[in-house]
């Protein structure tokens, strides 16, 4: 099959095995697949991974065990679409997608000892599927990861009508938790970004205020209740502390590689003095930090079949397989939202 191939660097091969499902596994056509942040990482030496990378994906089902259904109890056939939990448990492993997403045996799809979507097919426990409803489009469904983990914010953090909560970065992920948070209990969410026109995509959203990073102070001089950092930068976390009041809460999203053997050392410096002024100010201010990562699957697809997120506008553009390391060249472009992968 063809299939992108991250070793020391990214290449297409269109000559890799077809992969066989084990016991427990489903067999799946990918019909397309997202390029995120966290791809973009893997390729600088994030987690170590070496093999196929993408998690964000649609496809069919080619073979699947029998007698398995979805949340809903509906039966998950060959030929039906599906989306995938991306942390797999081994057989005998944890059942619950809150406990498979911290299991030390665990493998991750396209990240962590497992091979990922970025290829015409990919093996998953089948325990992992999710039916797409019919409501749902492929370009929605490849949108189900990362809106998940938006949802987890709100599993993971309280709000109360008096909060006032900010997301920081306007890439796609804090374009989705805007979207979620704005439709929760907090009386103010600021979407808060460097890009006009890509938080122009949340204008007339029900619950969001957007705001120029420069413009914060003036437009938003009260600080924050709960901060949530998503701008994929090393820079971020000091940037939403500054946002934050005393004994507030962080929620950290972004992932990224360690500075790399040939980066400017002068510039790797700059970045560890950061790290330990901001981590000064959290024991400073107590401030609460959490990390947050995976969501739940069945909550974004319900909220994508209601048509109470946006999504497709984030789409900037298409490729095919065979160009995706041209595609991952313009994913990692200033100002990119989602970069799209059609085997």
């Amino acid at each position: 099959m063809r299939a992108l191939l991250l070793s020391d660097q990214l290449s297409f091969s269109d000559g890799v095995s077809t992969p066989t499902p084990s016991i427990g596994e489903a067999l799946v056509q990918v019909s397309q697949a997202g390029i995120c942040n966290t791809d973009l990482e893997l390729v600088r030496g994030y987690m170590g991974f070496a093999g196929i990378p993408g998690h964000e994906f649609v496809g069919r089902l080619v073979e699947v065990p029998p007698g398995l259904c979805d949340e809903s109890g509906q039966p998950l056939t060959v030929g039906c679409r599906v989306v995938a939990e991306i942390n797999c448990s081994p057989p005998g492993g944890p059942q619950l997608p809150a406990l498979r997403a911290h299991d030390p045996k665990r493998t991750t799809l396209g990240i962590f000892r497992r091979n990922g979507a970025f290829a015409e097919y990919l093996t998953v426990p089948a325990q992992n599927l999710h039916r797409v409803p019919d409501a749902v489009s492929d370009d929605q469904a490849i949108f189900v990861e990362p809106l998940a983990a938006a949802l987890q914010i709100l599993e993971q953090v309280k709000l109360a009508p008096t909060n006032r909560v900010a997301v920081l970065g306007d890439g796609k992920l804090g374009l989705l938790c805007s979207q979620v948070l704005g439709q929760g209990s907090a009386a103010v969410v600021w979407a808060i970004g460097k890009h006009p026109r890509k938080l122009a995509l949340l204008d007339g959203r029900k619950g969001i205020t957007t705001c120029l990073l420069g413009e914060v102070a003036a437009r938003a001089p009260n600080l924050f209740d709960v901060v949530v950092e998503c701008t994929g930068s090393p820079a971020g976390l000091e940037q939403a502390l500054s946002l934050l009041r005393p004994r507030g809460t962080l929620v950290l999203k972004s992932t990224y590689a360690p500075p790399s053997l040939g980066e400017d050392p002068a510039r790797s410096h700059l970045a560890q003095t950061q790290l330990q002024q901001a981590l000064t100010k959290v024991v400073i201010d107590e401030i609460c930090v959490m990390g947050s990562r995976c969501g739940p699957f069945g909550a974004a697809l319900r909220l994508l079949a209601e048509g109470r997120v946006s999504v497709e506008p984030m789409i900037h553009s298409r490729f095919r397989l065979e160009d995706g390391v041209a595609a991952f060249r313009a994913a990692a472009e200033p100002g990119v939202l989602k970069v799209v992968l059609t085997p």
